[in-house]
């Protein structure tokens, strides 16, 4: 007979949980395993609210598994280090992102791309080496193998910061990959968000945002994609577009934006397929690719990058007890711009 949640690891864990489609989140006790050799223990104090977790709470991906705790933009400090641990100690400050697994003898991870494994575990609701199923961040205590975990940089706030294990990944390895980041290059990013030194048009359906946009995150220019003139003008002017938007939405007029031998990349993650118009790809060779946040390595590189520069997102901090209605706002993209549960201070057991 299979053991009850709280029985299948010998460390007793608190967290929320989603019991149904519902997506409702409710206090929840469980278990972790015992810290291995190559593991790294840590308290959780802060987990970011990522819109996966909308999706996977409510089955809208259509293979999440109940009881399902969230959350894998996880931030801590390291409490117990297995014997053969060779990159953490005890008062580190580290993080865990999307990953907790994969094969480690394919192709992908042994190019660090952890993240394009066939058999990549996911931090929650995904199924662990030893057959029990994996546990998010909005929970007291977080155990994960070495490779899987991140390590902060001293002057990186934890809160700000732990919305860049996902988020952050998830535009920077694009941004890598695509060659998105020479100077010069025009780059478009639907939905909101700021991007370092390049030329960053933001292109969004809410002109209520262009003040933020252009002041606040620094974007060069702001594109409304409801306003036929402003899209006209900007036809064929942009080297690469990074579409984060996880709603269903037209792909055509983001296509026409590009130039000849421009890439649109897919980051977000509707739910439903999107229509995809071939004449305008064949007619300027244009690509469109999708990416899937970042490998190991790479991840630790963004975190890196950001300490170095001081790049944190715009968060929300909000105690655990208020997860519902952060999930429902997110669900109305009322949020600027990231929701940061304090998991260190308003975490109670019950």
């Amino acid at each position: 007979m299979a053991k009850s949640p709280e029985q299948e690891h010998p460390t007793k864990a608190f967290g929320w949980a989603a019991s149904d489609p519902s997506g409702v989140l409710s206090p929840f006790k469980f278990s972790r395993r015992a810290t291995g050799e190559k593991d790294v223990r840590f308290k959780v104090l802060y987990c970011g609210i990522c819109h996966s977790d909308l999706h996977m709470v409510k089955n809208e991906w259509g293979f999440s598994t109940y009881p399902l705790v969230p959350g894998h933009e996880i931030v801590g400090i390291v409490t117990e280090v297995g014997s053969k641990v060779e990159k953490f100690k005890v008062g580190d400050k580290v993080g865990v992102g999307c990953l907790v697994g994969a094969c480690h003898s394919c192709d992908n991870c042994a190019n660090d791309l952890e993240n394009y494994c066939p058999k990549m575990i996911l931090t929650y609701g995904a199924t662990y080496y030893d057959g029990t199923t994996t546990r998010g961040g909005y929970s007291d205590v977080m155990v994960a193998e070495e490779r899987y975990v991140v390590r902060f940089p001293d002057n990186l706030p934890l809160d700000a910061g732990a919305p860049l294990l996902c988020a952050g990944i998830t535009v920077y390895s694009p941004l890598q990959h695509f060659g998105f980041t020479k100077p010069g290059m025009h780059i478009g990013v639907v939905g909101l968000g700021g991007l370092g030194h390049v030329a960053v048009t933001v292109i969004s359906t809410s002109p209520s945002k262009k003040k933020e946009a252009t002041e606040h995150l620094g974007a060069d220019s702001f594109l409304v994609s409801r306003d036929p003139d402003q899209m006209q003008a900007a036809l064929g002017t942009m080297d690469g577009i990074i579409d984060t938007v996880s709603a269903v939405h037209p792909l055509l007029p983001l296509i026409d934006l590009l130039k000849s031998q421009g890439k649109l990349v897919m980051v977000g993650a509707p739910n439903r397929p999107l229509e995809l118009p071939i004449f305008p790809l064949l007619m300027g060779r244009k690509i469109v690719a999708g990416s899937n946040i970042g490998g190991m390595k790479e991840t630790q590189e963004m975190i890196d990058f950001a300490g170095k520069h001081n790049i944190t997102a715009d968060v929300e901090v909000v105690p655990m007890d208020y997860v519902n209605t952060a999930m429902e706002r997110l669900e109305k993209a009322d949020v600027r711009y990231r929701f940061v549960i304090d998991i260190g201070n308003t975490l109670k057991a019950a």
